[in-house]
C-alpha cells in the first residue's frame, strides 16, 4: 500500500524529480515525459468516464484501464536493471485483455466507409481526445525504448499502442456503435 502524507517535500524545486529507483532526473528527461503522459492520458480517461452514464461495461473497462495505467506508469518510474529484483510491470496479459475487449466491442460496429473525426456523443468525443494523449504518450515511449540505455518491457510499448486502438474503438460504441460517428468528407469545403 502506498501512504502518502505528505504532499509536497520540495525536493523537485531544483528541476528535478526521483525516479522509483530513487535516482534523480531533469524532469524535462524523457522517462519523466512518457510516463507524465500516460498520466495526462488517465486524467482524460477520468474526464471521459464522466459521460458515460449509458455505458456500464465500457465505464468498467476503462476503471480497470485507469489502474493498468498507474501500473504503466510505475513500469516507466522504475527502469529496469541487471541483477535487481523486478519491480511492478506490465504484463501481456493485460495486453491480451484489452485485445479482447476491443473485439467484443468491435463486433457490434457498422463498417468504417471513411476516417471518423472526434465528435458524436460527449463521452466519445472525450474518448478521442483521450486516444490523442495516449498516441503521444506511445510516441514518448517508443522514443525512450529506442535508447540503448533505457530499457523497456515489451508489453508496456504494446499496452500503450493497444490503448489508443481500444480508445478509439469505444469512442465508436458511445457514439450508437458507429451510427453516430462523425465522418471525414475529403475536400469538402473547397
Amino acid at each position: 500500500m502506498v501512504v502518502l502524507n505528505r504532499i509536497y517535500t520540495r525536493t523537485g524545486d531544483d528541476g528535478s524529480t526521483a525516479l522509483g529507483t530513487g535516482e534523480r532526473r531533469p524532469k524535462y528527461d524523457l522517462r519523466i515525459s512518457a510516463y507524465g503522459t500516460v498520466d495526462e492520458t488517465n486524467a482524460a480517461l477520468g474526464v471521459a468516464r464522466l459521460h458515460l452514464a449509458g455505458h456500464p461495461q465500457i465505464d468498467a473497462m476503462l476503471g480497470r484501464i485507469q489502474n493498468d495505467l498507474f501500473d504503466l506508469g510505475a513500469d516507466l518510474a522504475v527502469p529496469e536493471r541487471e541483477g535487481k529484483a523486478e519491480r511492478l510491470r506490465v504484463l501481456s496479459t493485460q495486453v491480451e485483455r484489452l485485445e479482447r475487449e476491443i473485439d467484443q466491442l468491435n463486433e457490434c460496429l457498422a463498417p468504417l466507409t471513411s476516417f471518423v473525426l472526434p465528435g458524436g456523443k460527449p463521452g466519445a468525443a472525450y474518448l478521442h481526445l483521450a486516444r490523442t494523449i495516449c498516441r503521444r504518450a506511445e510516441r514518448v515511449i517508443a522514443e525512450l525504448a529506442a535508447k540503448p540505455e533505457e530499457k523497456i518491457t515489451t508489453a508496456a510499448v504494446q499496452y500503450v499502442n493497444r490503448l489508443s486502438d481500444f480508445l478509439f474503438v469505444a469512442s465508436r460504441a458511445v457514439n450508437d456503435d458507429g451510427a453516430g460517428d462523425v465522418l471525414w468528407v475529403p475536400g469538402q469545403n473547397r
